[in-house]
């Protein structure tokens, strides 16, 4: 039986997210980011398609490496002006009753304590579905304003963040009991205080002693998403998330990424499919392959060069406009995105990328391939794409919006749904019911979430609160 392919929309809060000058075009709608009503419309929208979640990427920083100015950024909008992803999901949530929320947030400028408290708000609030895509910032602009003297070196950033999720989980996990929630009327207790656990955690980045502020909401832990390229960012995939986000150029540099992330994650002990693989892609559809052409070359003449350079030079740390236009480049390691000058690279092993090659041909897509085609050519794709790369799914980027989903889910899902790939109704209450394709709201038990349940039960509060109190009858 064919697999279930997940669809998963790659959203941000900004005006260009992937694509550089196509906020220009007649259609496109992506300037309403700031108001909740295109919010709203576009998970209504992703819905009607069954899909998985709107992924919604951030970042708190500028592309400010091109040109060692953020002018270009703010020119064309890529990435800036940018908003919080957290506040539109409430309204999100309250129009839907299926579709997930991924939300980025770099916990390497955040609080543990603070941000599980808004994750738990969050998976109240939508009733258990959410997702926390764990990032931890690729980009200096970020680390000098949030008060660090420059960022922090990239495997360190993920010795941070193992800690930081260690402690998430024993707030989610193993603070409140199931039943620590009472809400008994008669006898005036809302909360057993014996059945909520103080972590007493100490270790070398942070120091939480006390107890979660919220009750255990559906999912407990939001579904984990992660995407990060690097050894030591695959490893942490391994070790953590439930859906990894990857970057590939074709399905067999695909099929390489997802072997070595379930190798290392059975290594870790968890089960091989216990996480979930998708890759960034981009769409262009439409009634016909020759219309789907149309299309893209239509958005390809709002294109910004200059945008896309900036991009890159955020997404790489390089200053593109130091290369000469028809200038061969070379893969660069350094603390930013370590993995895209080699994805270019081996895009195209006959080609020497240059930054003119960027411009034209990563314009549309950002950091993903780009698929165009009529409703079969592209089902064909994808399905490649699956069963080749032995990933199970996608973040489909845009090239406007929301018309890119509109057209994917017009003319692509149907074809899809056909051929038994794409689900045609929710099983599952949660994210992580529908994501998973289980039964349980909660982290499986092979998670390293799970090894916190019951853990803090003997480090339960002190007092007897069943002793009668000397100032309960004063009233």
């Amino acid at each position: 039986m064919a697999s279930r392919i997940i669809l998963n929309a790659f959203d941000m809060t900004c005006v260009s997210h992937q694509a550089a000058g196509t906020w220009r075009h007649p259609d496109s709608q992506a300037w309403k980011y700031k108001d909740l009503d295109y919010w709203v419309d576009l998970a209504k929208l992703l819905e009607r398609g069954h899909f998985d979640s709107l992924f919604i990427a951030d970042v708190v920083g500028v592309y400010d490496i091109y040109r060692g100015s953020v002018e270009t950024s703010l020119i064309d909008a890529d990435q800036v002006p940018v908003n919080d992803p957290f506040f539109q999901v409430p309204a999100m949530a309250l129009a839907t009753k299926h579709l997930g929320f991924g939300v980025t947030s770099a916990l390497t400028y955040e609080l543990p304590y603070a941000l599980a408290r808004k994750f738990s708000t969050l998976d109240h609030l939508t009733k258990g579905r959410v997702a926390w895509n764990v990032v931890t910032s690729y980009l200096n602009s970020a680390a000098v304003n949030l008060g660090l003297k420059q960022q922090i070196s990239h495997d360190e950033r993920y010795d941070i963040a193992d800690e930081f999720l260690d402690v998430t989980y024993k707030l989610w996990e193993g603070s409140w009991d199931e039943d620590a929630v009472l809400r008994d009327r008669e006898k005036g207790v809302f909360t057993d205080p014996s059945k909520v656990h103080p972590i007493g955690h100490k270790g070398k980045y942070f120091e939480v002693p006390g107890i979660h502020l919220s009750e255990p909401s559906p999912q407990r832990t939001p579904v984990i998403f992660q995407a990060g390229a690097s050894s030591r960012g695959r490893a942490f995939a391994a070790k953590h998330a439930e859906g990894v986000f990857i970057s590939p150029a074709t399905p067999e540099q695909a099929r390489e990424v997802s072997d070595d992330i379930r190798d290392r994650a059975e290594q870790a002990g968890r089960r091989r499919d216990s996480l979930k693989i998708f890759t960034l892609l981009t769409v262009i559809t439409g009634e016909s392959d020759a219309a789907a052409q149309a299309k893209y070359e239509e958005y390809l003449g709002y294109a910004n060069g200059e945008g896309m350079l900036s991009f890159y030079g955020g997404w790489t740390g390089v200053d593109f406009s130091e290369y000469d236009p028809d200038q061969p480049l070379e893969a660069i390691d350094n603390d930013s995105i370590r993995s895209v000058l080699e994805l270019l690279a081996t895009a195209d092993p006959n080609r020497k990328w240059t930054p003119r090659d960027i411009i034209k041909h990563r314009s549309i897509g950002g950091l993903g391939p780009v698929l165009i085609g009529g409703p079969q050519k592209i089902a064909d794709e994808l399905e490649r794409w699956v069963d080749v790369g032995g990933i199970d799914g996608f973040n489909l980027g845009y090239a406007i919006t929301p018309g890119t989903f509109e057209d994917f889910i017009e003319f692509v899902v149907p074809e899809l749904q056909r051929r038994g790939r794409v689900r045609t109704a929710y099983e599952g209450e949660t994210l992580r019911q529908n994501l998973l394709d289980g039964d349980s709201s909660y982290v499986a038990d092979d998670h390293p979430a799970a090894r916190y349940r019951g853990a803090f039960k003997d480090g339960a509060n002190a007092t007897d609160h069943t002793k009668p109190s000397k100032f309960a009858d004063l009233l």
